[in-house]
């Protein structure tokens, strides 16, 4: 008999719900596609799987809820529907729901849990409040929405296999890749704040930089949000030479290409970041992604 009729009715499930992981991100993100198709097949699977669930997530709280006509009561309800079958699903190991299955097997794969997806939904829960940022808020709201995630995809890369052959990890380097992990994540959300500046003020009513005013937004502004991205990206780059051989690339591609978005932020008046999205043009993702895998000393395929 076949290896593909061995498999359990579970791991059959467990394969239509991957299947399914993938084909929203491949729907979803670009940039991070790109990235991903430097993961060997493991962690691939593994972060995609992640990514899925913060997309889907994500649709309740910015997108496609809110367009098919629920109003915000509805999807809070929603979101919170989402986390409880979220946690159900790690409990259990089981979901009706494909993208959550997929997730919550990476959690017990890997032993993450609630310490990282409720911090998680709070932050998305947070964004259906109108009321504006506090300043002592934003910390844990990037830490919910951003820096969780990097911990989550983090523990993917640490996991290890009955056949793998993943680099022992002692608790001193765990700590500094856990600390590069929270900084990158946070890098990456607050450069797409400063790129979504327009739509999240004009669109959502929403200001993730409390004491700044985005209807006056100054090059001193630019510039002190700038200077924070990039010590975050300092951080990040530090443990890089940390992380396992097969994780590297990838994440060397995802740093550079944000590194990159910030040099172009610097470049670009403030007058038109409040008007426009800076994105890097897909030669540029290509050329970074090739660059990394050249400087990193993972591998060269």
């Amino acid at each position: 008999m076949s290896r593909r009729h061995d498999r359990t009715l579970l791991e059959r499930y467990a394969d239509a719900a991957e299947a399914s992981s993938a084909t929203v991100i491949a729907r979803y993100s670009t940039s991070f596609g790109a990235a991903a198709r430097l993961l060997e097949a493991e962690s691939r699977r593994r972060i995609r799987s992640v990514y899925a669930l913060v997309r889907v997530a994500d649709e309740i709280v910015d997108g496609a809820a809110a367009e098919a006509g629920l109003t915000l009561d509805e999807q809070l309800e929603v979101l919170d529907g989402l986390e409880a079958e979220t946690e159900r699903a790690i409990a259990s190991g089981y979901s009706a729901n494909l993208v959550v299955h997929a997730f919550a097997g990476v959690a017990r794969e890997t032993g993450f849990g609630t310490e990282l997806t409720r911090p998680f939904f709070a932050s998305m829960r947070r964004d259906l409040d109108s009321a504006p940022f506090a300043p002592e808020e934003i910390g844990p709201y990037i830490h919910g929405s951003a820096e969780v995630v990097g911990l989550m995809c983090l523990a993917t890369f640490l996991a290890t296999d009955a056949d793998d052959d993943a680099e022992a990890v002692d608790p001193g380097r765990r700590a500094r890749l856990e600390r590069g992990a929270i900084h990158l994540g946070a890098a990456f959300q607050k450069i797409n704040f400063l790129r979504d500046l327009a739509v999240d003020w004009r669109t959502l009513g929403r200001n993730y930089f409390p004491g700044v005013d985005p209807d006056a937004f100054t090059e001193a502004d630019k510039a002190a949000i700038l200077d924070d991205i990039d010590r975050d990206l300092a951080i990040a780059e530090e443990a890089l030479p940390e992380l396992p051989r097969r994780a590297r690339n990838a994440v060397a591609a995802a740093h550079g290409l944000f590194a990159s978005l910030s040099a172009r932020c610097r470049a670009t008046p403030a007058a038109e970041i409040i008007a426009t999205r800076i994105r890097v043009p897909d030669g540029e993702k290509f050329a970074i992604a090739v660059r990394s895998a050249l400087t990193t000393g993972g591998s060269r395929r």
